[in-house]
Parts: structure tokens; sequence; C-alpha cells
């Protein structure tokens, strides 16, 4: 706090940032970007997006809003989202399931509150879902009637990818140490990690290199002042040798 004391408040003694982030789940990249200060709920960045006509938005439980829901349904989009507990609905059609695919219903839903009944007008489908693996129930909500119900489960795994693009970033990017105290410096700091991540996954697409985003960046680390051309450097044994040579992870600041 007596560093960075532009930052929200986090705890008595700590300020804290966030960076919400939109991922493009085909090219593993993210398509949005938004630091805020830490007392920005994060429901409210929705709003600052542009939904795309026929496009899937998978979102975690926290952006459970019918405003905002309602927003990319009108928006000739879709969502999948998980349902929260106190959602006050009545069934109002069940289909048949499968229940060995781990699909425990498949049902068309409507909203009974006043409120919610306003704010989302039209019918939603619920899909409960048994994860085997996890052993976890999951019960999610979607606009979307034409895919089945296995389909709609398999699309909510697509939300773990922004987990792990956070993880790459705080694994392979880390910062130790923030190079200036203000509010400009540390978001710019943040936008240069991402930036980096960007022109990797760029660069792996435009040479269409096999190796994973992490190996190209380190072996790129290693070789910034290197004449080799690019389809010798990411050859097979140029790649092992840089491995050996450093097996540590890349620090960026």
């Amino acid at each position: 706090m007596t560093v960075f004391c532009w930052a929200a408040t986090f705890t008595k003694h700590k300020a804290s940032i966030k960076m919400h982030t939109q991922l493009d789940v085909k090219k593993n990249i993210p398509s949005f970007i938004h630091v805020s200060n830490w007392s920005v709920h994060d429901v409210g960045i929705l709003d600052m997006l542009k939904f795309e006509e026929g496009s899937f938005y998978i979102l975690d439980r926290g952006y459970f809003d019918f405003v905002r829901l309602y927003s990319i349904h009108t928006s000739k989009a879709f969502f999948v989202t998980r349902l929260k507990g106190r959602t006050n609905y009545s069934r109002v059609y069940s289909a048949k399931t499968d229940r060995s695919s781990g699909v425990m219903c498949d049902q068309t839903i409507k909203f009974n509150h006043f409120y919610a009944k306003r704010k989302y007008p039209e019918q939603l489908r619920r899909v409960k879902y048994y994860d085997k693996e996890s052993e976890v129930q999951f019960d999610f909500i979607t606009n979307n009637f034409d895919l089945s119900a296995l389909e709609i489960a398999q699309l909510y795994k697509y939300r773990w990818s922004i987990e792990l693009f956070f993880k790459w970033i705080k694994q392979h990017l880390k910062m130790q140490r923030f190079w200036g105290h203000s509010e400009n410096a540390v978001r710019t700091q943040l936008y240069i990690a991402i930036t980096a991540y960007l022109n990797v996954a760029i660069f792996k697409e435009v040479h269409k290199i096999k190796h994973s985003n992490y190996e190209i960046l380190q072996i790129l680390s290693l070789t910034l002042l290197n004449k080799t051309p690019v389809n010798q450097l990411f050859q097979q044994h140029h790649v092992n040798e840089n491995e050996k040579e450093n097996l540590n992870q890349l620090i960026l600041f």
C-alpha cells in the first residue's frame, strides 16, 4: 500500500489490480485485455465487449447476470455458463437423455422472479452433467437449443483454457519486480508481458512451428542476435541443444 497507493485496497496491508481477459480458444490468444482496479466487478467488463453473431461465449458462474446474458442473446450470439443455486425458475419441457454419457437432464426453463423475467424474458436451456473423472456435477445454462446436451457440457471445458493461459503467463513470463510504481508503469509492464506472448503465438502460426510457445520463447531468448534462418533454428536438433543449455523458466523482468 505504501508503494502502490493508487491501487484498490485488497487487504489492510496490500493493494491489487485485475487483468480481465477474453481468450480466443481456437488460436489460444487473448482477443481482449483490460487492466482495472481490484474493486471493479468482473461481470461489469462484459459491458465493454462487442459480441459477435454466431459465436459462443463460455463464462464462469461469476458472470451470471440476467441483463448481460440477455445482451449476448440479443446480439445473436450464444453463451454457456453455470446456473446459480438459488435461481428461481420453472421447468417448461424435459428432453430425453442418455445418462451413460453423463447428461443427467436436458430441460427448457423460464425464470419465475419478476425482475429476472423482466431482464431475461426468453426461455433458456438447462443441462445437468456429471463428470465421472472429477466426480463433480455441473448445472449449465445456455441460450442454444441446437447443439446436443453433451456438446453443451463439452463446450464448457474450454473455460479452463483461460486458467491455462494465466498459468502459462505466471510460469514463463515471471515478474519478480516492477520497474516503476506508478499506475502507468505497472500497466505498461503487464501489457509488455502479454505482447511477448502474442508475438510468440503469431510467430508460431506464421511459420507453422510445431513446438510449444514456451520452447519458442526460450529459443528466441537465446538466439536474438543469431542470423540462423528460422526454418533451421527450430529443427529438432537445435531445440534439444537449447533445452540442455537452459532448463530454468524464462524471467521476462
